[in-house]
């Protein structure tokens, strides 16, 4: 397997187990604090990187970390609607399959060129990451609003790996800081506009330090991958995240996996293999 594949699923590790800290810690604190607080670990996190790094970005460098920042933002502002309308094993598994699909699109515009063993690995993945994000669904609203906010969520996400992707060699670590404060800007903006509770208290320091710290590293490694592998399998790999979360959910908290959710792992699995061959 390739040092761009390994970095990958090093990615999709960090950002489940990410998930799995901020998604505990919510059960305690508000979900928003927790995203501030996590926003802000990860900024200080690449500043000091680069302080122990430096390097020279591009002007253009921080227009893609802009970018991604907004597609951070507006994929968890259609997230979060969506999962606020109690629909969340349908909103869920549809962003996550469009945050994988999306970049795939694009690098196949850009002119990336997949062998047969990583297509087979991508059309094997999706169904996966539907399976092992899905959850039980409460009858709430109805699903075409959802769909249009799982649909737009995954955009999001996408449109956050494809800016990534673009970053330059020589980009190091400022524009990650800028991508982090400028999705931290939305999340105000959308936390005020809805009246919840964001500012960071101290009990939801540790939670959202720990969430923030994972995600910052998931997200160095994503970018990472994208130097030595095509953007679009590293997206399909980054987004396997949802099985880590899920198998991290059963072994610490003695949460049940479904028999959906395992199939989805086993399903991962093969797509891991195929994309691996590739």
């Amino acid at each position: 397997m390739g040092i761009g594949l390994v970095l990958a699923l090093t990615s999709a590790l960090a950002y489940g187990a990410g998930d799995f800290v901020g998604g505990t810690g919510s059960r305690r604190h508000s979900p928003w604090r927790l995203v501030v607080v996590g926003q802000l670990s990860g900024a200080v996190l690449m500043v000091a990187c680069d302080v122990l790094m430096p390097a020279t970005p591009r002007p253009s460098d921080f227009l893609w970390a802009l970018l991604a920042g907004a597609g951070s933002g507006a994929g968890s502002m259609f997230l979060f609607r969506g999962l606020s309308r109690g629909r969340m094993g349908l909103v869920a598994p549809v962003s996550a399959v469009g945050a994988a699909a999306f970049p795939v699109l694009v690098g196949v515009a850009l002119g990336e060129r997949p062998t047969a063993y990583a297509w087979l690995g991508v059309l094997v993945a999706l169904p996966g990451i539907w399976l092992v994000s899905r959850q039980s669904t409460s009858p709430a609203a109805g699903a075409r609003g959802v769909l249009v906010d799982g649909a737009a969520a995954g955009a999001g996400f996408g449109l956050l790996f494809v800016a990534l992707g673009q970053l330059s060699s020589t980009a190091g670590f400022l524009p990650l800081a800028v991508n982090q404060l400028f999705g931290l800007a939305v999340t105000i903006g959308v936390a005020a506009s809805l009246k919840q509770a964001w500012l960071p208290s101290p009990a939801a320091v540790g939670w959202g330090g720990a969430s923030g710290v994972l995600g910052a590293t998931g997200t160095l490694a994503f970018l990472a991958s994208t130097r030595f592998t095509d953007l679009g399998m590293a997206a399909v790999l980054a987004s396997l995240y949802p099985a880590v979360t899920a198998l991290l959910a059963s072994a610490v908290l003695g949460e049940r996996l479904g028999n959906g959710q395992r199939l989805g792992i086993g399903v991962c699995t093969l797509a891991v293999a195929a994309l691996a061959i590739g």
